[in-house]
């Protein structure tokens, strides 16, 4: 039976870039040799990371704007720490927006470096809505946000204006909307939801906020060792680079961002009309503030847990239990999660009233 592959991350991918990748393991480009194995430095991998940070560029409109692109290790959990190094300055501080589990770590990192000014929480409410009217210190030398938060199903629909750099974690929906990236000077994202498997992480920098902190960084942590060393300052994590790519080129030939958007935005509607027509469930976050990426929804009786998990197993649905921190299901609705998995989710939301 097919799955229905709901998990958090790492996620669901696209079809095609399992079975590239799949003979890429046996053979890469008719080279004898395995992606797994061929050195960093060859032609044909060269040729993967030019192209890899090319799209990146091309599906979020930045080509020529400054921008820098680095696959980088470590996860979104290591830029907590390499944004502070690299922006906040001696003696300086940041202001942050604490949205959720992730922007609270990236918070708690960023402790280590100077003064960090949390700019408004929703913590006391479980994180179920994203803040607003909050006010940003000017002397700040950043501004850090999250855009989407996938353990609690919020996202930002906007982005204030500042005056100084913008930095957003986007882990959870990179490339799944139409935004103006030219407003963010520094994004980062894993791989692991939208882009690729787990193991590298993409960094997007303007190159012009770079260099003015007066502190000096070790060379693993610095933004600018990895510019000048175009993404191979140590050796990168080849295989999930590879898978990256494929699954940009995916992206690029379904029409990019704004065609994946629309399709994101259909999946959101067909689950989330449904969580508020039925009368067994309810939604976890605040209306206007969740996520097309994960829908968090809860039962408004919990006696009926046990009939409605055999029921969605039985569908060949898989990953669907929300995070402890929230309960109830978390339904995560990734590009290249089809709409008709979105389908056989309602189905069984449906079928369980009509058996109730």
């Amino acid at each position: 039976m097919k799955k229905h592959n709901y998990s958090a991350g790492p996620c669901i991918l696209p079809q095609e870039v399992f079975e590239k990748s799949a003979q890429a393991i046996l053979d890469f480009n008719n080279s004898g040799l395995s992606i797994l194995e061929i050195s960093h430095r060859s032609k044909d991998f060269v040729a993967v990371m030019e192209e890899a940070r090319a799209l990146v560029l091309e599906l979020l409109n930045l080509e020529g704007k400054g921008y820098e692109v680095l696959f980088l290790g470590g996860g979104a959990s290591l830029e907590f720490l390499m944004v502070p190094y690299n922006l906040m300055k001696v003696d300086g501080k940041a202001a942050y927006l604490d949205t959720g589990t992730w922007a609270s770590g990236a918070i708690k990192e960023a402790k280590h470096f100077g003064e960090t000014v949390v700019v408004a929480s929703s913590k006391p409410e479980n994180y179920n809505h994203i803040p607003k009217g909050y006010t940003i210190p000017s002397d700040a030398d950043y501004f850090h946000c999250t855009s989407n938060n996938t353990i609690f199903g919020t996202q930002m629909k906007s982005f204030p204006e500042v005056n100084i750099p913008l930095v957003c974690d986007m882990s959870s929906d990179i490339f799944s909307r139409v935004l103006d990236f030219s407003k963010l000077d520094l994004i980062y994202a894993g791989a692991q939801k939208n882009m690729g498997p787990a193991g590298a992480t993409l960094v997007v920098v303007k190159k012009e906020i770079l260099g003015k902190t007066g502190r000096t960084i070790p060379s693993m942590l610095d933004y600018q060792q990895h510019i000048d060393k175009e993404s191979m300052y140590n050796t990168p994590p080849v295989f999930p680079i590879y898978a990256s790519l494929l699954t940009l080129q995916w992206l690029k030939n379904l029409g990019g961002i704004a065609a994946i958007e629309k399709i994101n935005e259909a999946k959101a509607n067909l689950l989330y009309t449904e969580i508020d027509r039925n009368p067994l469930f309810k939604g976890a976050a605040v209306k206007e503030d969740r996520s097309n990426m994960n829908v968090t929804f809860l039962l408004n009786d919990e006696a009926h847990q046990e009939k409605f998990d055999a029921m969605w197993k039985a569908a060949g649905i898989s990953g669907l239990p929300g995070h402890r921190s929230v309960g109830g299901y978390r339904a995560s609705m990734y590009n290249a999660l089809p709409i008709e998995s979105v389908q056989v989710l309602v189905d069984v939301m449906q079928e369980l009233e009509n058996k109730i």
